[in-house]
């Protein structure tokens, strides 16, 4: 999941620099989706981890 986001992230940067608006914000929208799923993902790990080992 991190993987996508930094891909979509640096896609963003690529198309805001060359000029095309719309598609560095849906880049960067598809960015923060994959973002906050990962930390989600991350964060009940952390709690499965945790609650494992008790």
């Amino acid at each position: 999941m991190l993987r996508w986001t930094i891909t979509f992230i640096i896609i963003a940067l690529i198309a805001g620099f060359l000029g095309f608006g719309g598609i560095a914000g849906a880049s960067a929208g598809i960015a923060k989706i994959f973002f906050f799923i990962f930390l989600v993902l991350f964060v009940l790990s952390l709690i499965r981890d945790v609650v494992k080992k008790a």
